[in-house]
């Protein structure tokens, strides 16, 4: 499926849609024909991605917080209808040994990344089961999956990620619902260049070396782009994939299987 595809009269909530891996998927759906609303925390952000196609639709929210994701529901629905598929893709990260963590940082990760995203999806569930249709997607990581050093938290958090899609996925299989993660390397975003520039600072390496140190993670020798991300993510959001369902789909170029 690409995005020459339509996939017509569907209402998608995308997290973390201002920037990065979020915009990307944002824009792939809406290309498909999909009306898209985005969150994040910045205003500027998400006005700039939603100038980008018309379908797209920008509401500040917080996804740590309950009542926030709440009223987003609230508003989007009444003014675009249910949302037939939810995106959660809000995520943060941070470099430090497990023992220089500090609770408030551990707490912070997991606060974004695992329980950012059960509050991104809960509201949505009981009105998917209802109609016996709804496409529920994760943006976990190969974190997901496998350990890295120097962030405990971040790989905590999204082998939660995978664990509570695992638990949804079982939960709504006979309902039409299908719940999945989509699981990548390290991609080449803001974010990644952030990491770049952690290591910088903290190891005196060069942000060459850097790069070339992350990169090494991936057999194919490169970088993801947000585009190979957007594209699962829509293929899964189509009836081709309606069989779909409990997965851990990794992008990475063969780094996990």
């Amino acid at each position: 499926m690409t995005a020459a595809t339509t996939i017509p009269g569907k209402h998608a909530l995308v997290t973390g849609g201002g920037s990065g891996v979020g915009r990307a998927i944002a824009l792939t759906l809406a290309a498909a024909g999909i009306d898209v609303t985005i969150c994040g925390r910045s205003e500027a952000e998400l006005t700039k991605v939603a100038g980008e196609n018309g379908r797209i639709h920008g509401i500040v929210a917080d996804v740590t917080s309950e009542a926030a994701m709440a009223a987003l529901y609230e508003m989007a629905e009444a003014a675009r209808g249910p949302f037939n598929i939810v995106v959660a893709n809000a995520g943060m990260a941070g470099s430090t040994p497990a023992h220089k963590t500090t609770l408030a940082d551990w707490q912070r990760t997991l606060d974004v990344n695992l329980t950012g995203a059960f509050l991104t999806v809960r509201p949505a569930l009981a009105g998917m089961a209802a109609r016996k249709a709804g496409r529920i997607v994760f943006i976990a990581s190969t974190a997901g999956l496998k350990g890295y050093p120097y962030v405990a938290p971040y790989v905590a958090a999204k082998h939660g990620v995978v664990g509570l899609m695992r638990a949804l996925a079982a939960e709504t299989a006979k309902s039409g619902v299908t719940v999945n993660a989509v699981c990548p390397g390290f991609v080449e975003t803001d974010m990644l260049e952030e990491s770049i520039q952690r290591i910088v600072e903290k190891t005196g390496r060069s942000a060459g070396e850097a790069r070339a140190s992350l990169v090494s993670t991936n057999p194919q020798g490169r970088f993801i782009q947000p585009q190979e991300i957007a594209e699962a993510v829509l293929w899964l959001c189509g009836d081709a994939a309606a069989s779909i369902t409990g997965q851990a789909i990794s992008i990475s170029g063969g780094e996990t299987w």
